[in-house]
């Protein structure tokens, strides 16, 4: 479980109305190995904790980031809306589609040895 959903990074240098955003999600236990970093990975967000970055490296969180744009005035509950917006799509996103359900599936030019994985 993420210790964090969104976390607005800045806003874009050629576009003040879109902000940059990191995004973690948390992945379905059957998955995680799916998500897995290579050893020293870190988070986009310099703020991240030893144990976010650890969470990111062995695939129990996932990390986008994203940009958000928002209309000319557009007020900071806004903002926040829309990154929850985001968050909850990215989340959905990660829970709802298995690209692995058949991974490790094999043919062997005679029989298919189909996997089913969660």
């Amino acid at each position: 479980m993420p210790r964090l959903n969104v976390i607005i990074l800045d806003q874009h240098p050629d576009d003040i109305n879109t902000y940059n955003c990191v995004l973690w999600a948390d992945v379905p236990a059957a998955r995680q190995t799916h998500y897995t970093k290579p050893t020293g990975t870190v988070s986009a967000w310099p703020g991240a904790t030893a144990a976010d970055n650890t969470n990111l490296v062995n695939g129990s969180v996932a990390e986008t980031v994203q940009p958000v744009r928002l209309p000319t005035g557009a007020t900071a509950i806004a903002l926040q809306q829309a990154c929850q917006a985001a968050w909850t799509a990215f989340q959905n996103g990660i829970t709802n589609n298995n690209f692995w359900v058949r991974y490790n599936s094999t043919w062997d030019g005679t029989t298919w040895t189909l996997s089913n994985n969660p």
